[in-house]
């Protein structure tokens, strides 16, 4: 089969090849997927679990890609809740080879039926913002109707789908990022943005829940906007400065097949967009990793059909 894989740690992006694989193996509890679309994380060939799978060994080469949407293509001994030849979406294990290859074995819990009704670009793009953002917004923050939070990165792939969620949720949502995000944030239906270069953080004023997905000086001049009893989450990196009064909390995100399968009912029903950017084939998911320019929305790499 067709794959991207990367072998060296040291040639970042530069490593990306495009690889013949054998198919995978598929173990107990395990789905072999066939891929039709696949989302990425940029940052991931940092990732140690990209290098080392969970007894510490090197596994080298890997295949990045931790977001999919296709077909199961044969269930591994003992799997249950999936029959072959159903759409499925969700992600793929972080320390095993992932979704940038024409088939890809994953554990069955991290997967969910996805609708006819539903694209395979579309559901490539919800796995990890969704996910991630329900998580940090109700597992985590507890966020409740008339509470207001602050999100970082509010027009980004997981910033954009909290912002939806707050907003559903019944929460006062005053998103940040860059000038040209204002539009997008205010669109999806934030109450109010706050540009980071040019407007002074401070002024937002206390919130009861703070979701960061930057980190750094952003992450930590946050933890001052945290009214008493209130909650910072962040993906970006472990907290090491809490708010006076309230929880700091990070975490990496679950898979959680229930919640995918809610994610899947909101798309249907317009409650839930994700911003799609590019499409791009197998073939320049190299490129897509360290685009030449930014670009609005989630990149999405399509497999199925490779050229």
């Amino acid at each position: 089969m067709q794959a991207i894989t990367i072998q060296d740690r040291e040639a970042g992006v530069g490593g990306l090849t495009r690889s013949e694989l054998p198919h995978p193996h598929v173990a107990e509890n395990d789905v072999l997927v066939e891929v039709h679309t696949a989302g990425f994380t940029p940052g991931e060939l940092d990732w140690p679990s990209t290098w080392t799978d969970r007894a510490g060994h090197d596994r080298a080469p890997s295949v990045p890609g931790h977001e999919l949407s296709g077909v199961v293509a044969e269930l591994g001994y003992g799997t249950t809740g999936l029959t072959v030849g159903q759409r499925v979406f969700g992600l793929t294990d972080w320390a095993r080879n992932g979704s940038l290859a024409e088939y890809t074995a994953v554990e069955a819990r991290n997967l969910a039926p996805l609708p006819a009704d539903v694209d395979h670009v579309t559901a490539a793009a919800l796995p990890i913002s969704g996910l991630t953002s329900y998580q940090a917004l109700f597992d985590h923050a507890h966020l409740v109707t008339g509470q207001t939070v602050l999100i970082h990165g509010a027009a980004g792939g997981v910033g954009s789908i909290a912002v939806q969620l707050a907003r559903e949720a019944g929460a006062r949502v005053i998103g940040t990022g860059r000038p040209g995000d204002r539009d997008t944030a205010l669109g999806l239906g934030a109450d109010a943005f706050l540009d980071l270069e040019s407007e002074k953080l401070e002024s937002v004023g206390e919130v009861d829940v703070v979701f960061d997905v930057i980190g750094g000086e952003i992450l930590e001049r946050s933890t001052a906007l945290v009214r008493p009893g209130g909650t910072l989450v962040t993906v970006a990196e472990p907290v090491t400065v809490h708010p006076r009064d309230g929880r700091a909390v990070f975490f990496v995100v679950e898979p959680d097949r229930d919640r995918l399968a809610d994610l899947a009912r909101r798309l249907r029903d317009g409650r839930l967009k994700p911003i799609v950017g590019a499409v791009r084939p197998l073939s320049e998911a190299a490129s897509a990793f360290a685009p030449a320019k930014r670009t609005p929305g989630k990149t999405i790499i399509r497999v199925a059909g490779a050229d």
